[in-house]
């Protein structure tokens, strides 16, 4: 199934084919396979609505990823503020679009059972980021 790109109320034009593959690629290395999955862009206001509607969390975040995955089957929408990839390229020092895949494909880790709650998962989810964004040219 291909990976499906919205945009909610933003308008970001990404290369819909290539991040697919890349994406299908990352998701298949980790023994996985892609079924339904939505990669929603949204604005900082859109995405703060959603993360108190859903998780009771008052505050920005760059990404929230719903999971829907059945075994090695991943499903789910992963909804991205463009703003919040805006100022973390700023702060980071990296282009808008290295961010925005690293934000894109960490979303993905979750989808594939990687977590960040302690310092250790942290480490291999960047880990994990870091080897999937060397092989997409952004």
């Amino acid at each position: 199934m291909p990976v499906y790109f919205h945009n909610e109320d933003v308008k970001l034009e990404v290369n819909s084919s290539e991040l697919s593959k890349w994406i299908k690629s990352a998701v298949s290395s980790l023994g996985y396979l892609v079924g339904d999955l939505n990669v929603i862009f949204c604005s900082d206001e859109h995405l703060k609505e959603i993360n108190i509607k859903y998780l009771n969390h008052d505050y920005y975040t760059d990404i929230i990823t719903f999971d829907y995955s059945e075994k090695k089957l991943i499903n789910g929408d992963l909804f991205i503020s463009t703003d919040r990839i805006k100022e973390n390229s700023s702060i980071n020092k990296v282009k808008f679009i290295v961010e925005l895949y690293r934000v894109i494909i960490h979303g993905v880790l979750h989808l594939c059972g990687f977590n960040d709650k302690t310092s250790a998962e942290k480490k291999v989810i960047r880990e994990k980021e870091d080897y999937f964004l060397s092989l997409i040219n952004c």
